[in-house]
Order: structure tokens, then C-alpha cells, then sequence
């Protein structure tokens, strides 16, 4: 990003601002709010309270702390007004929802909800914090628009350790599957247009993450491991590898599930219908996901949704999930989400809260774009 685009796109973002300036309760946290948006797009290497002071022209970054530590301001409001943003300018009634968790490595034990504990973004055990996250992906972009802080047994089982972080005695021990249900629940609420929700197996081989789904008329396309089972028509469980192994060679078809960093994502895909009798206009199946070198490498997926679902449907949902993980990359790579360096829980979401916030506005003005190029292109033609 340049230091022109930078400049211009502040003072777009101003806007964005202006439509949450209502959550905080004195002028001076709702300017500051707006300083340090503008800082977490400008091309810093680190975005930390030290060089978000100084690119606003402050000598100390007390302003920029007390922003996020002490403030009267309701990061829940905003992040509310972010989701509403985000529907605005990329929602379509065919969006997908993705949930995913990432991490966020940090040094010492003081960090509301740091330990050593498994980070897919490190790959390893490391001291870090883990965040669970809720995006939104249309064909006109994807953005972040929830989030919750894992909070392990270690903390909660620590009161004294809990309030010492700002952690309330009414915060509760949460997995990550309940952190999802509570992010799904407030999309679902809000009235969200989606069609869809995702997930990898973490998730996905939840069985009463499942049922909560289907009872909610929810339609999903969820990763699972091999050994995973689901229930026939005959009331027998069946493993999902097992289901697939029985279909014919034909089954299989070469589809895209969406372009990548490096072209068309194409694979091999097959699917049974593994209760195929009809609830409500809903359907169950089971999808599978075979690699074009290598025909061993299977992955499965566990399905649910509308009767009249296609193959192509499910593959498109299964492929939607990645773009969670291109939300992480451009929320870290270009908008400071884990540069932060605060240690209390209310902080945390407060600074997540903003860096989503400049994430939307990004994919916004590049939604925009390529409308705008989109109606070119039409009009020379």
C-alpha cells in the first residue's frame, strides 16, 4: 500500500468512523478512535501504540492506551456497526459464513488468555493467544465481522489471575464451538443474508454443533476427519470414508471450488446423500474432496442444506472457507490485527474491533473497484 493511497483512503475511512462516533462517550476517545484507524492503514512495519501515536504526531502513546484500556466507548456497538457496514457493501443473499480461529503469539503469562497452547497460524504448541472469528464472504469480497477471545480453564479456573486481566467474574470457560454459536447466533439475529456457514473439521466433527445448526434451518458445509461417522437411512452409523469408498468411478467430477493465490482451485469431488429422505425441504450428505495428483488424498465434508442443492453448490460452499483465511492474512498483513501490544481483555476486543473495521473499509473501497471496472469493461464492449 502507498503512502498516496494511504491518504486518500483516509479520509474516506472517515466515514466508516462517523457511523459508530455515537458508541463513544466523549470526543476525545471517538477522535482517537479515528487517529488510530488512519495508523493501522498507513505502511507501517509495526503497528504498536509507540508507532500509531507517532504517525498521528504524538510523542507518547499514552492516548492511543488509554483508548484502548480505559475509554468510555462500546467496542460491541461498533463492532455491530462494522457487521451492518460490511452487509451494506458486500451482502448478498447468497453469502457464506466461515468460522475459524487464529493465533496470536505473545511473551510472558500476563495476556488475558495466554498460555501455550495449539496455533494453526504457527503450526505448533507456542504461547499465544487464540481468537475465534466469524467472516462473511459474497462474490463481491469478504471481511471479518465478529470476534471472541479464547479464554482457557487455566484462566477461569484463576479468578484473582482472570480480574487481574480485566476479566469479569461473569466471563465464562467457552470453547471455541460455543464462541461460533454465539457469533452465528448474533449474524442470525441481526438478519444477516447468508445461505450458508462453513467450517474446518475442528468444527465441523462437532456432531451437536451439527444438530444446533440444523435446528436453527441453517445450511452447512463442514470439513470432518476421515474417521467421522453420520447416520443412515437404516438408523446405522457409517463412517464417512467408508460411504465414499462404495461410490462408482463416475461419481467423481472435476470442478473448481474457487480461485486461489495461484489460479483455479480443481480437485475431484463426489457426494452421497446419506439420509435420502427430505425434512422440511433439507437434505444430508456426505462430500468428498480428492487431490488430481495424488488420489489418496481425500479430504470429507459433512453437509446439510436445501433439497435442491447441486454438487457444484456444495463445492462452492467447501471452497468459501479459505477466504477466512485470506481475512487473516490482509487483517494482519495490511491492518495491524495482530501487531497489538495490550494485556487486558477489554483491550483486546477493542483493538480487534478497530483493525476489523479498517479490514471492512478495505474491502469495501476494493468491492467498489471492481464494480467500477466491471461497468467499464461493459460499456466498452
Amino acid at each position: 500500500m502507498t503512502v498516496e493511497q494511504v491518504e486518500s483512503w483516509s479520509e474516506g475511512i472517515a466515514g466508516l468512523h462517523a457511523r459508530f462516533a455515537r458508541r463513544f462517550g466523549r470526543s476525545e476517545p471517538r477522535d482517537r478512535a479515528l487517529d488510530y484507524m488512519t495508523g493501522l492503514l498507513a505502511p507501517l512495519e509495526k503497528k504498536n501504540g509507540w508507532t500509531l501515536a507517532e504517525q498521528v504526531g504524538q510523542l507518547r502513546p499514552d492516548g492511543v492506551q488509554r483508548l484502548l484500556n480505559h475509554s468510555e466507548w462500546d467496542e460491541d456497538a461498533v463492532r455491530d456497526d462494522v457487521r451492518d457496514f460490511v452487509m451494506e457493501t458486500i451482502g448478498t443473499k447468497d453469502g457464506v459464513l466461515v468460522g475459524d480461529d487464529t493465533g496470536f503469539l505473545k511473551k510472558g503469562v500476563k495476556s488475558a488468555g495466554v498460555q501455550r497452547q495449539y496455533s494453526g497460524t504457527a503450526g505448533r504448541t507456542e504461547n499465544c493467544q487464540i481468537g475465534t472469528f466469524l467472516a462473511y464472504a459474497s462474490p463481491k469480497g469478504r471481511a471479518l465481522i465478529d470476534r471472541e477471545l479464547y479464554v482457557p480453564k487455566s484462566w477461569t479456573d484463576d479468578r484473582d489471575r482472570c480480574r487481574a486481566a480485566g476479566i469479569d467474574d461473569t466471563v465464562p470457560f467457552a470453547t471455541k464451538i460455543e464462541h461460533l454459536k454465539w457469533m452465528l447466533q448474533r449474524a442470525i439475529d441481526a438478519a444477516v443474508p447468508f445461505a450458508w456457514v462453513t467450517a474446518d473439521e475442528a468444527y465441523g466433527q462437532v456432531k451437536h454443533f451439527r444438530a444446533w445448526l440444523e435446528e436453527r434451518r441453517v445450511a452447512y458445509v463442514l470439513a470432518t476427519k476421515v474417521n467421522d461417522t453420520v447416520t443412515t437411512t437404516d438408523s446405522r452409523d457409517a463412517r464417512v470414508d467408508e460411504l465414499i469408498a462404495a461410490l462408482p468411478k463416475q461419481a467423481w467430477k472435476r470442478l473448481s471450488a474457487g480461485a486461489g493465490a495461484h489460479g483455479q482451485r480443481i480437485y475431484h469431488w463426489a457426494r452421497v446423500a446419506i439420509r435420502p429422505f427430505w425434512k422440511d425441504g433439507y437434505g444430508h450428505w456426505v462430500l468428498a474432496r480428492r487431490s488430481l495428483a495424488d488420489p489418496t488424498e481425500i479430504s470429507y465434508y459433512v453437509c446439510h442444506g436445501p433439497v435442491a442443492s447441486l454438487l457444484k453448490d456444495l463445492v462452492k460452499v467447501a471452497g468459501a472457507r479459505w477466504q477466512v483465511e485470506e481475512c487473516f492474512q490482509t487483517a494482519k498483513g495490511e491492518c495491524g490485527l495482530d501487531h497489538y501490544q495490550v494485556r487486558l481483555y477489554r483491550a483486546w476486543y477493542r483493538h480487534i474491533t478497530l483493525a476489523m473495521a479498517v479490514l471492512a473499509y478495505l474491502t469495501a473501497v476494493r468491492a467498489a473497484e471492481a464494480a467500477k471496472g466491471a461497468a467499464e469493461m461493459t460499456s466498452t464492449t
